[in-house]
């Protein structure tokens, strides 16, 4: 069988394989989460800005 002996154990090479197609995967869906994160902060972030450019908070501050 064609395979790999680490810490003396012989792993076969379709076992290496989908490890890595699963690290992969799982590698992915954080990309993408942390995209999906990234563009919610930088709205956000565009929105207190535009609200700032608006004055909305020194309008809010000289309601109180």
């Amino acid at each position: 069988m064609i395979g790999i002996e680490l810490l003396g154990f012989d792993i076969p090479l379709w076992a290496f394989f989908l490890i890595g197609v699963i690290a992969v995967i799982l590698l992915w869906k954080l990309v993408k989460f942390a995209l999906k994160i990234l563009v919610i902060a930088v709205l956000a972030f565009i929105i207190l800005i535009g609200l700032d450019i608006l004055n909305v908070f020194g309008w809010i501050q000289n309601l109180f």
